[in-house]
């Protein structure tokens, strides 16, 4: 028998809320060959775009890619990371849309990408100083880590940079969406460098700015990357309490 919405008690509503929100974390490595449905991304999608915007604007767009389209963007883009990889193409071709990271790191903000980054490399056994195995690591993101799915958000750029909260909320439904399905999903930046390909091979207007790229898929159990969970600050740590 079905349990109507209006009879699921408020405490077990918080469980299956907080439980989705609090285990959904980034993965890094996917069952390549486990497909994703396509009624099962609509239905995310649909759920995603109840997210709020500024006076319901709505700046979102997504491009969905599998199979060979994704197949072109995963090519193209691995070689031309390849290429600066083996100073066979400038970095500074491929300059970001915008500016995501700060160009001058402070604390405690680097103290907590440090952790990051050593934490991930730890579990893969990548030492200091073993460039080839972190760009090997790095690559990994522009192959969406095997998700059979990869998910592309732009913006216009005519809206504001309000219009890029507003996609990141819609992104977070996104994943929490995908969670409560059973799918897991990585959202990835590191797109954003090769932004001028993603959006030709997308066939994308030109008045569009690609803000990320994400993962989608199931996520693969037996893979050690995938343990990796990061720490977050106390409460304590980022709130005031003013009375």
């Amino acid at each position: 028998m079905t349990t109507s919405p209006d009879h699921i008690s408020t405490d077990m509503l918080t469980q299956a809320i907080d439980q989705t929100i609090t285990s959904r974390h980034a993965i890094r490595a996917f069952l390549k060959d486990r497909e994703v449905s396509r009624t099962t991304i609509e239905n995310i999608l649909t759920v995603a775009s109840y997210a709020p915007s500024g006076t319901n604007t709505q700046p979102w767009k997504v491009y969905v890619v599998s199979g060979k389209t994704r197949e072109r963007i995963v090519k193209r883009v691995c070689e031309a990371q390849a290429n600066i990889n083996n100073s066979k193409a400038d970095a500074s071709e491929y300059q970001e849309s915008f500016k995501y990271y700060p160009e001058q790191w402070v604390s405690p903000y680097i103290d907590r990408r440090r952790q990051n980054g050593w934490a991930l490399y730890g579990l893969l056994n990548i030492q200091r100083g073993e460039k080839e195995k972190m760009a090997a690591q790095h690559m990994r993101n522009f192959q969406f880590f095997d998700a059979p799915v990869g998910l592309f958000f732009t913006v216009d750029h005519v809206m504001g940079i309000g219009a890029k909260m507003d996609i990141a909320m819609m992104m977070q439904n996104v994943m929490l969406a995908s969670k409560a399905r059973g799918l897991d999903t990585c959202p990835q930046a590191a797109w954003n460098h090769f932004h001028h390909i993603v959006l030709e091979e997308l066939n994308a207007p030109a008045n569009e700015t690609l803000v990320c790229g994400m993962a989608l898929g199931y996520a693969d159990p037996d893979a050690v990357v995938n343990q990796l969970q990061t720490p977050r600050e106390s409460v304590a740590t980022f709130s005031q309490f003013l009375d």
